[in-house]
């Protein structure tokens, strides 16, 4: 498909949203593109219904070769959520357009993450160990079922995940508070409920309060809010607010 300036927009970015689409900046001067349209086209036929492929004339459309930076060609980028999410320059054999392409689709992680049963999630997790979201919502269903160990074995193996470190360190203070004769000092356990519930803003409001008094559990504490908050995201209201009467209370 060629694409122009006109209908860029609609027809790579949009398109991108869906299934990644596969932009050729070439022109008709150039040998090296003459080399790859072909390779390029019968790789993308080769996964259809998968990825697209739009061709873009950079002598035809010299606002799209400037607004990308195309220096060399032919160039190849491609795009998905509206973004430039891979590239290469020049004259690619067969085997490396094909590995360009298999990298642009779905793992089979992927697809099992997606589908979030637990079998699903335990096959994801067995492909992909570190991949936090399969462990963190595997371990999850474990802990539920009171299997505690197995849930942070799974999340042991999730390395620089703030969501699967806060869920480990919950896991902790519930198995600590099951222990104790005398209630916990802080008691959690109307936290840890609201947390359940969907209730973000009045769990992040208990566990924080809970920190002056969490003594030796404090940072415990402190990498549930953590995890919490990297579960909402930077950009979610609670995060801001919560970030800073986090640090307050901790410093």
């Amino acid at each position: 498909m060629d694409v122009s300036e006109s209908n860029f927009q609609s027809a790579v970015l949009d398109r991108s949203q869906t299934l990644p689409v596969v932009v050729d900046f070439w022109a008709d001067w150039c040998g090296p593109c003459r080399q790859l349209g072909p390779v390029l086209e019968r790789a993308v036929a080769a996964h259809a219904d998968k990825v697209e492929l739009a061709k873009v004339d950079v002598d035809a459309n010299p606002g799209l070769a400037r607004a990308f930076r195309i220096q060399g060609i032919p160039a190849v980028k491609a795009f998905r959520d509206g973004r430039v999410v891979a590239e290469f320059t020049g004259a690619q054999p067969p085997a490396a357009v094909e590995q360009f392409l298999d990298s642009l689709l779905p793992s089979e992680a992927d697809a099992l993450v997606e589908r979030g049963d637990e079998a699903s999630l335990r096959r994801a997790h067995e492909l992909e160990p570190t991949r936090a979201d399969a462990a963190v919502p595997l371990a999850r269903i474990l802990k539920e079922r009171g299997q505690r160990d197995e849930a942070l074995k799974v999340l042991a193996r999730v390395p620089g995940s703030f969501a699967a470190d806060g869920l480990a360190a919950r896991i902790a203070l519930e198995a600590a508070a099951d222990k104790s004769a005398e209630p916990p000092v802080p008691d959690l356990r109307e936290a840890f409920a609201a947390l359940d519930a969907g209730e973000h803003e009045r769990a992040l409001d208990l566990l924080i309060g809970a920190l002056p008094s969490a003594d030796g559990a404090r940072d415990d504490v402190r990498r549930v809010v953590v995890g919490v908050l990297d579960d909402l995201g930077v950009e979610h209201p609670l995060a801001r607010d919560a970030r800073r009467r986090l640090a307050s209370a901790l410093y």
